[in-house]
């Protein structure tokens, strides 16, 4: 019998309920967004982001729906508690993919309140 073959999606996001990792924790693979985080778990306190790409691109928003203020941080990640991220308040929305998405990609998402094709809505 031949062996299976088990292929990996990227990037790879964990998430927490807790600061610090700890707490209930989900495991989200591939190019997806969260419009509202506080739909997941309750909120989403810590997170880990990984990919074998160095231009995988997680980005954070301060307002449901991708909207207002982001910060765009590249590569493996380890956010031990999301508030110390952003300068006005809570993450609210992110993007998790393994593309390598620019600053005018970023707007042009929050212009349009809708991810590109071949990403999953949560």
């Amino acid at each position: 019998m031949p062996a299976i073959k088990r292929s990996a999606v990227y990037p790879r996001l964990t998430v927490y309920s807790q600061e610090n990792f700890r707490g209930r924790r989900r495991i989200y693979r591939g190019n997806l967004g969260f419009a509202d985080v506080d739909t997941v778990l309750t909120g989403i306190e810590s997170l880990r982001f990984f990919s074998l790409n160095p231009g995988a691109t997680l980005v954070l928003f301060d307002r449901s729906s991708f909207r207002d203020n982001f910060v765009i941080l590249r590569g493996n990640r380890s956010i031990r508690e999301l508030d110390d991220i952003l300068r006005r308040g809570d993450v609210e929305s992110l993007i998790s993919t393994n593309q390598r998405l620019t600053a005018a990609q970023v707007r042009a998402i929050q212009r349009k309140g809708t991810l590109p094709a071949g990403y999953r809505l949560l």
